[in-house]
């Protein structure tokens, strides 16, 4: 309980830092999830709807990226976008973008494989009823998607909360940089190795409000669905 004080306390009290490093989290895990879903769900959906020569293939693919290690998509954006690397001409490294590329990259396979699958289950359940009443294909994908609304909002769910909760990646390319780069998992582990476990677990205790707030504004969305 006095943990959850403390927490409120933190918020109520108007740090500078705290709002700034909320805002940094809520901007990253926006905007990254937001990428991911725009790129991740067309691609799983035109995965899962067709069967085709190397789907196999694919999907065993896309499920190993699921399994990705934060720090190793980290260490991939890092080395292509530092000073001497192939992209470093866009001077990238130690902001909020370079954190959102990261994200993006650890995200994506996992919006697109959960997608093919939940896309693909249900075309097996409705093209044959579909084909027979003479649906056009363009149809039949509207109603697909429409079925499969539901599944589609909790995996983008899922996306923000590995999107929020991250700290390697982040930590990586962004650099931990107070007023800049500074998210709610590096300050919780930044207060940990300085010893203030007492700030660090309040830190946590918001972090995870944060992103119950968002859940629960969007299940009106999902239960409707």
């Amino acid at each position: 309980m006095d943990y959850i004080k403390q927490a409120f306390g933190l918020v109520v009290s108007g740090d500078r830092e705290l709002w700034q490093i909320i805002a940094t989290t809520l901007v990253m895990s926006f905007f990254s999830t937001s990428v991911s879903a725009l790129i991740g769900i067309p691609c799983g959906i035109a995965i899962g709807k067709r069967e085709f020569k190397g789907k196999g293939v694919i999907m065993r693919i896309l499920n190993t990226l699921m399994g990705l290690p934060p720090v190793v998509a980290g260490l991939l954006v890092f080395l292509l976008f530092r000073a001497v690397g192939p992209l470093g001409s866009f001077h990238l490294m130690f902001s909020v973008p370079i954190m959102v590329i990261a994200q993006v990259t650890l995200i994506t396979p996992v919006i697109c494989s959960l997608s093919a699958s939940a896309v693909g289950e249900r075309t097996r359940s409705m093209s044959e009823t579909a084909q027979g009443m003479g649906i056009s294909r363009i149809k039949q994908t509207g109603l697909m998607i429409g079925e499969c609304s539901s599944q589609l909002v909790g995996i983008v769910l899922m996306g923000f909360g590995r999107s929020i909760a991250e700290v390697g990646a982040v930590s990586l390319v962004g650099g931990n940089i107070q007023f800049k780069t500074r998210v709610m998992t590096t300050a919780i582990l930044l207060e940990a190795n300085k010893g203030n476990f007492d700030k660090a677990l309040a830190l946590g205790i918001i972090l995870m409000l944060i992103s119950l707030v968002v859940n629960a504004a969007a299940y009106p969305v999902k239960r409707k669905r």
